[in-house]
């Protein structure tokens, strides 16, 4: 059976992942360090064969997996589902304001009940339908070769989870680390897991924090 090889990455920084602020589907642009980060990646994987690139519609995704789409002389694809979890009211807001002024509802988002959605927004649950379906569909196209798709925290989560058998309110023991390469397998029977967390591109060399 042909497999199909993914790197799974999220999007560089923005200025609101460095103030903890509520993202969901808001279209927040990269920050200087965001674009550094995409910068990196772009050269660690500048030799890696890779047939296709994709990523959520948002800018902050879609601009990081331009930097390496570049270099190998390919467009990107968009793909919705590939989005953030929607947030709803969540959204604009740091995790201390969401438990200043939505008690409750922040603690069903911090102990992960799965049917739980903030008002406007999306369950744990159906992010993870939505994510395994969009994954499902795109890594179909490909057997037998390799592609990277760029998302998000929530969503890398949600792959990581699906790859090792993991239920969502199981808690979270990896990283999801801006620009970090994850590696995945995928057949029709699910995903399995490579490698995670891989982040020795933005090791050698660091950005001048007063440029950000």
């Amino acid at each position: 059976m042909h497999v199909t090889r993914i790197i799974a990455v999220r999007h560089g920084e923005t200025a609101w992942n460095r103030d903890t602020r509520i993202q969901g589907h808001t279209d927040i642009a990269l920050s200087d360090k965001g674009r550094w980060q995409a910068e990196r990646l772009a050269q660690a994987l500048r030799d890696e064969p890779i047939a296709a690139f994709y990523a959520s519609d948002l800018s902050r995704a879609f601009d990081t997996a331009s930097t390496t789409a570049r270099a190998h002389g390919k467009p990107v694809q968009t793909h919705k589902g590939l989005r953030e979890r929607a947030f709803g009211r969540f959204e604009g807001l740091t995790w201390a304001e969401i438990e200043a002024h939505h008690p409750e509802d922040s603690q069903a988002w911090r102990k992960r009940v799965p049917d739980f959605a903030p008002p406007g927004g999306e369950s744990l649950l159906q992010l993870r339908e939505r994510v395994v379906a969009a994954v499902d569909e795109i890594a179909a196209r490909h057997p037998g070769e390799q592609l990277m798709l760029v998302a998000h925290g929530g969503v890398l989560d949600v792959l990581y989870r699906a790859a090792t058998r993991l239920e969502l309110q199981a808690p979270r023991t990896w990283d999801l680390s801006n620009t970090a390469v994850n590696r995945l397998l995928w057949t029709p029977e699910g995903l399995g897991l490579v490698g995670w967390a891989d982040t020795g591109h933005l090791q050698d060399g660091a950005l001048d924090e007063s440029t950000t």
